[in-house]
This record gives C-alpha cells, sequence and structure tokens, in this order.
C-alpha cells in the first residue's frame, strides 16, 4: 500500500514537473521565435486582430505579471475604485506611447475602466514586455515588441494614430516621439485633441521648443517635472533599477569600482547614492552650478569628463542630452569599460560612431555588446546606449505607480477642463493634485499625517487641506535653475 501510494505520488510529481517545463518552454520559446510580428497573422479570443505583438499566445503569462504589479500599485488601483462610477474619461480617445510593462498595464487597464479607448505602442525598441504586450492585447490595441527596429518602431506608432474610424482626443507620450510623428504625419489630428501628457525631460524638453517657436496648438501637462515624478520615480526608482540593471547585464561587483555618473539631476543623485553605497568610487560630471555643489556637498567629485576617462571602470550618462560621450571619449577608455545610459534617449552615448569597419561587435548576452577595438581593448555597451534600467531589467512598481497615478489625473485635468483653464502651453501639474497622489500611497506604510489646527493654518497662511507648499517649492536640498538662452 506504501510502495503503491508513493508510486503515485512520484508520478503526480513527475507530470506536475512535466507541466511546468512545459508552460516555462511555451513562455521562452515564443519569445525566441525570430518571426517578426508584422508578418505573423494573429487574433485574440474575442476574434480581433487591431493589434500586434510577439505571440498572443502568451497573453495568460502577461496576465500574471500585470496581477503581479497590481498588488503594490494600489493607490493606482484605489484612483480606479473612486473614479470608475463616475468614469471621468468617457468619451476619452488616448493615443500612447510608453514603455510598455506590467505597471504601465495597470495605467492602461486604469484609463480604460474609467471611460477611456485606448490605442498604444512602446517609447522604446528594448522595453517591451511582450507577455504583458500579448495580454493588453486580448482588450486593448498594442503595437509594441521587444526588438523591435527603427522602422518597425515608426511603423508601430503609425498604426496606433492612424486607424479608420478612429481619432485620439488626448495624447500620453514618453519622450515626444509620438507628438513629433502626429505633428509630422497627422497635424489634422491635433483639431480634436484636448491634450498632451509628457512624463519625461526629452519629450518636455520638445514640447517648450514647440511652444517657443509659437507651433504647440493644444495645452500639455507637464508631468516630468511634478514633484511626484521628480522626487520618486526619477531619484528613488533610480536608485534601485541601475544596480539591478548593471548585475542582470554584467555581474560586476561595484566595491572599489571607479564610476562617473554624467549628470546630477535626480535620476544621477539616485545613481550616485546606490553605487556610493556598494563602494564604488563615484565622481560626478555637471554643466548646472547648483546640481554641482550639491554633488560637492554629498561627498562627489566634480570633474570634465575627459579629464577622468582613462581611469574609469563604469560610465553612466543620465542627462537627457546628445553627444555626452563621444567617440574620442570611447577611444580612450581602458579595456573592460562598462559603458551606459540612464536617460530616456539614446542620443547620450555616440553610438553611431562606434558602427565603423575598424570596430568588431560581438554580442556576449541579450542587450550586452562588446565593442572591440584593433588593439583587442573591449568596451561593453549596454542596451546599444538606450535606457539601462528598463531594457535590461525591471523596475519597482510602487514607484511607478506614483508616477502613472499622477499621468491618470493629468489626462483627467486636461480631458475635463473648461477651454478657458488652459491655452497652448506647457503646464506644470497642479500643486494639490501632486498632493493628492502622495495621500494615495501613504496608507502603504500605515502613515498618518498630521492635521493643522484652525489656529495654525491661520498663521502660516494655508488652508487646512492643501496645497502646503508654494508652488516653487520643489522638496530638495537646492534649486534648480531653470533653463534659459543666453544667446
Amino acid at each position: 500500500m506504501q510502495i503503491s501510494n508513493l508510486h503515485v505520488n512520484r508520478s503526480s510529481s513527475t507530470l506536475l514537473a512535466h507541466q511546468w517545463i512545459l508552460c516555462t518552454a511555451s513562455y521562452t520559446d515564443s519569445s525566441d521565435d525570430e518571426t517578426s510580428p508584422r508578418e505573423k497573422s494573429q487574433v485574440n479570443s474575442k476574434g480581433s486582430s487591431d493589434f500586434c505583438v510577439k505571440n498572443i499566445k502568451q497573453a495568460e503569462f502577461g496576465r500574471r505579471e500585470i496581477e503581479i504589479a497590481e498588488q503594490d500599485m494600489s493607490a493606482l488601483i484605489s484612483l480606479r475604485k473612486r473614479a470608475q462610477g463616475e468614469k471621468p474619461l468617457a468619451g476619452a480617445k488616448v493615443v500612447g506611447c510608453t514603455h510598455i510593462t506590467a505597471q504601465t498595464a495597470v495605467l492602461i487597464e486604469t484609463l480604460v475602466a474609467l471611460g477611456a479607448q485606448c490605442r498604444w505602442t512602446a517609447c522604446n525598441i528594448y522595453s517591451t514586455q511582450n507577455e504583458v504586450a500579448a495580454a493588453l492585447a486580448e482588450s486593448v490595441s498594442v503595437f509594441a515588441w521587444k526588438g523591435e527596429s527603427e522602422d518597425d518602431f515608426w511603423w508601430c506608432i503609425d498604426r496606433c494614430v492612424n486607424m479608420e474610424g478612429w481619432q485620439a482626443n488626448m495624447i500620453l507620450d514618453d519622450g515626444g516621439d509620438l507628438t513629433h510623428w502626429v505633428y509630422k504625419k497627422y497635424p489634422s489630428v491635433f483639431k480634436k485633441v484636448r491634450g498632451i501628457v509628457e512624463e519625461s525631460v526629452t519629450g518636455v524638453h520638445r514640447l517648450y521648443q514647440l511652444s517657443k517657436a509659437g507651433k504647440l496648438c493644444v495645452p500639455a501637462m507637464n508631468v516630468n517635472d511634478s514633484v511626484t515624478k521628480q522626487k520618486f520615480d526619477n531619484l528613488y526608482c533610480c536608485r534601485e533599477s541601475i544596480l539591478d540593471g548593471l548585475k542582470r547585464t554584467t555581474d560586476v561587483m561595484f566595491g572599489g569600482k571607479q564610476v562617473v555618473v554624467c549628470g546630477y539631476g535626480e535620476v544621477g543623485k539616485g545613481c550616485c547614492s546606490a553605487l556610493k553605497a556598494l563602494g564604488a568610487i563615484v565622481c560626478v560630471t555637471e554643466i548646472d552650478p547648483i546640481c554641482a555643489l550639491q554633488a560637492c556637498m554629498d561627498g562627489f567629485r566634480v570633474l570634465k569628463l575627459n579629464e577622468v576617462v582613462r581611469q574609469m571602470d563604469m560610465i553612466i550618462t543620465c542627462t537627457g542630452n546628445k553627444n555626452v560621450v563621444t567617440r574620442e571619449h570611447l577611444d580612450r577608455m581602458k579595456n573592460g569599460c562598462i559603458v551606459c545610459n540612464m536617460g530616456h534617449s539614446n542620443t547620450e552615448i555616440d553610438v553611431a560612431s562606434l558602427r565603423t569597419p575598424e570596430l568588431t561587435w560581438e554580442r556576449v548576452r541579450s542587450q550586452v555588446d562588446h565593442v572591440i577595438w584593433p588593439d583587442g581593448k573591449r568596451v561593453i555597451l549596454l542596451a546599444e546606449g538606450r535606457l539601462l534600467n528598463l531594457s535590461c531589467s525591471t523596475v519597482p512598481s510602487f514607484v511607478l505607480s506614483i508616477t502613472a497615478t499622477t499621468q491618470a489625473l493629468a489626462l483627467i485635468e486636461l480631458y475635463n477642463a473648461p477651454e478657458s483653464r488652459y491655452k497652448q502651453d506647457v503646464y506644470l501639474l497642479p500643486k494639490k493634485m501632486d498632493e493628492y497622489v502622495a495621500s494615495l500611497h501613504l496608507p502603504n506604510f500605515d502613515a498618518h499625517l498630521t492635521e493643522l489646527s484652525d489656529e495654525q493654518a491661520k498663521y502660516m497662511g494655508l488652508n487646512k487641506n492643501g496645497p502646503f507648499k508654494p508652488n516653487y517649492y520643489r522638496y530638495e536640498r537646492g534649486f534648480k535653475t531653470p533653463h534659459i538662452d543666453y544667446d
């Protein structure tokens, strides 16, 4: 009897193991399919083919990823439940271009729950989680997969915008590529667009350029410079994800390594803090004297890149600018130097200058290339100079909940605002909304806010319910200088 039971148990265990192996295989093997999604004919469970993802059969795995993310994004789920009955986005047709991850999927599904129709594409060719895109494609028109070519990237954006019988009236962008494409190819769309929500340094810079030139024809909300985005996503998210991305790609030990971080904004601050904590010897490059002084006061040397490039074990860019690391810098780097970017765009490292006949590219891992010089020197380039953390690792769901909630509120505000409230310009999120986003996340820590008495509120000249700080207060040790053209 005991032997028989043992045999049955072993058989059951073996069967379960085989089932697990098959499930795992179906998940990984489909990701390795080299056939372009544009060449596939796929239909979701509802019979729709209005999407283009790597493999729609991965949807079940993607749904699990989204459910895991939801557990640490309770504030966004809370907003979804609070506003679901009112449907504040009823009638909104949102075209979005963001990273497509489990966390952004929670945002997209929140927008749908609040009444919006959505069409979505990816803002980065390497950051899409294929299984999540498949799960979204069951209910949303998604055009994205990991490893898109440049041509694929623009094709996906075009498929999102150019849909017969459907025209966007809201834009949610990350980097400005979607907004640029609409301006370039479909300017008439802006006749119905009520506003743009942009969350990246690069995209915001483009919006301000349009505004300055008098070409911005709709209101835009600058989410990147909202306190909740700057102080949490840019700082705390990057403080953790920089280490994750570097470890997954290189297995590097940080203790004693010489590292230069280019840029000491919120992203740079997060990166420096994390690397210093693990024993790396960190220096900083900066153009802004206020940020440079902050770096000095935080214990980092501020130097020019060409002064230290020969000694560095790692070079990390996070400026939002272009050609921060040039071919001249790359030529002078030592053997084994790791080069990566934590800014949104792939313009910070001059990767194009490395695609020359005398240099050999060797792919050693996913998103890891050794660029080999004629003398045998190797520079380790991560994600081809694109955003490291979302291309090579994952980011914490909780901190992305803060940004996603801010984006959702910005969309609701622009969509429902009377025409006279916002002109054709770039705006910051109202302080009251920043405080509301923060308050939604406090229950995760069982935090209890102190309330002002009437006497205290009168003494400080404040409303008891906020906002508690003036718009110019930036919640940091120093103030950032505004962008000024001196020519």
